[in-house]
């Protein structure tokens, strides 16, 4: 059986489309025949998990700005799979890197994290993977895809500047889920980069999703990821599911 957290996620939510019969968490935003569950909260997590037995976790859960949810809830979500022999999927992103060292990276390039959310997801990586040994963290991109998308709808805003000199690899999320529904079935722990196959500004992305022209801006050095490309060469190499589609 699989487990999925923050089924209520946009994340999340495509992976109950695409594995309806997953069993999904939710803490905030109630989810049909889901079940709640704060993941800052060791013992109900351990509960939860002893009473499903799931034989594989996606951990998808997390809040921006939160990061006791990202590292504590990554912590207690990881000794869980582990307690019951479960395979664990780790969420992680491309902003542990700080963009200055030469992009795209590579799954064993230095993080230096420069922004809090990136410095939060690399604590909860170093977490998981002490907590559970063959656990596979995936560090990914933007996510993108349904015209409701977070990333659209900020697209289509007025009033934001989109900065022409920070570079991601945006990934559709259709794509992703079933990456990683994939990954549950196989055996590969350590570090895996599933992400776009494109180096994209901001700005470029933000353009493309609209179907027209947005406000660029530089950003501002401190305090920001440049260039955070990664390098998921060896994603392609592993998997069935396609990750080389371009984001346009």
């Amino acid at each position: 059986m699989l487990l999925v957290t923050g089924g209520a996620g946009y994340l999340g939510s495509e992976l109950r489309r695409q594995a309806p019969a997953a069993l999904v968490t939710w803490h905030r935003t109630p989810v049909p025949s889901g079940v709640r569950l704060d993941v800052r909260d060791e013992h109900a997590v351990m509960r939860c998990f002893l009473k499903h037995g799931p034989d594989a976790v996606i951990h998808t859960a997390y809040a921006m700005g939160d990061a006791e949810t990202i590292v504590r809830g990554s912590a207690n979500v990881a000794l869980a799979a582990d307690r019951v022999g479960a395979r664990l999927i780790q969420l992680s992103t491309d902003l542990v890197f700080d963009g200055e060292q030469g992009a795209p990276y590579r799954e064993d390039d230095e993080p230096r994290p420069v922004m809090e959310y990136g410095q939060a997801k690399l604590e909860a990586e170093e977490l998981v993977a002490h907590a559970h040994a063959e656990a596979l963290i995936v560090r990914t991109s933007l996510l993108y895809g349904p015209p409701d998308g977070p990333q659209e709808a900020l697209a289509r805003r007025d009033d934001v500047e989109f900065f022409t000199d920070e570079i991601r690899s945006p990934i559709r999320v259709a794509v992703l889920a079933a990456a990683l529904l994939e990954l549950a079935g196989r055996e590969e722990s350590g570090i895996l980069h599933v992400a776009g196959p494109e180096a994209v500004s901001r700005a470029d992305f933000a353009a493309r999703l609209r179907g027209g022209p947005v406000a660029g801006a530089r950003s501002p050095r401190v305090g920001r990821a440049r260039n955070v490309a990664l390098d998921s060469s060896r994603a392609r190499s592993l998997l069935r599911t396609p990750i080389g589609r371009s984001a346009h």
